[in-house]
């Protein structure tokens, strides 16, 4: 299973839980919403059947950070473990165990998305259904991260643009015309493709891992370029950088882990 293949497990959570919760409600009805701000993808080695049912097991967690002593920010943690049946479509199959196929972790952040930009942060939800201040502790960590190597990996070339901008259309935009958070990493899997091409490295390799940390919206019209560099860890290859605007500030930054 991809790892773009991964986040739509997390609907049925929405929409048989999170939709369907008061607290959830009550907030939307006075504009606060959790926006996704990271995303963290891992798909395992193990193949599933495409011709089986896949099971997503799913959970979420309130929380709040601690900034200067005080509540800073509020979050919507997800978690998600995707199983199937272990194997491949193939003649005269027949069932075999179940297989983890990959999880999920979603940072969302609460915010009132439509508000002018100095009310959007939420730091209580005054609303039936959800504590006003969560009660457990979560530190997020930086959003830079996203683009740093992971411990023990070498880097093997340079920070550098890719040779493509990326024009984006209504295609590749959501309900609220925010280009849609699987762009972006299909944007840096591609230029990832081109500079190990360019650097004659393996091409037999699919990504397996994706760590993302959203900063800021990209809609319709908008030009970005990845910039990358590539990094080996064991036998394993990877690529991290961030995709950024023509104003030169990062929309978001990315690290993927590649294997055969």
């Amino acid at each position: 299973m991809i790892p773009t293949a991964l986040p739509s497990q997390m609907s049925g959570l929405w929409q048989s839980v999170i939709a369907r919760h008061p607290g959830s409600r009550n907030a939307i009805s006075h504009g606060v919403v959790p926006i996704l701000t990271r995303l963290t993808l891992i798909s395992e080695s193990q193949p599933i059947r495409i011709d089986r049912p896949v099971e997503a097991r799913a959970g979420f967690q309130l929380a709040h950070a601690i900034e200067n002593g005080e509540v800073g920010r509020l979050f919507m943690n997800v978690w998600v473990d995707v199983w199937g049946m272990a194997g491949r479509v193939g003649p005269r199959q027949v069932d075999t165990d179940e297989a983890r196929a990959g999880s999920v972790f979603a940072e969302h952040t609460f915010t009132r998305l439509f508000a002018p930009p100095d009310q959007r942060k939420v730091t209580r939800l005054p609303f039936e259904g959800y504590p006003e201040v969560p009660p457990d502790v979560y530190i997020a960590p930086p959003p830079k991260s996203a683009q740093d190597a992971p411990d023990g990996a070498t880097w093997l070339d340079e920070l550098a643009p890719d040779v493509v901008d990326v024009a984006f259309t209504l295609d590749q935009t959501d309900a609220n015309q925010h280009v849609n958070s699987l762009v972006y990493i299909r944007t840096f899997l591609d230029a990832t493709q081109r500079r190990l091409a360019a650097g004659n490295h393996p091409l037999k390799l699919r990504s397996h891992a994706v760590d993302i940390a959203y900063r800021k919206p990209c809609f319709a019209g908008d030009r970005v370029r990845a910039h990358l560099r590539l990094f080996r860890l064991g036998d394993s290859l990877g690529a991290a950088g961030s995709i950024v605007g023509t104003d030169d500030k990062p929309r978001c930054y990315v690290r993927v882990m590649l294997q055969p």
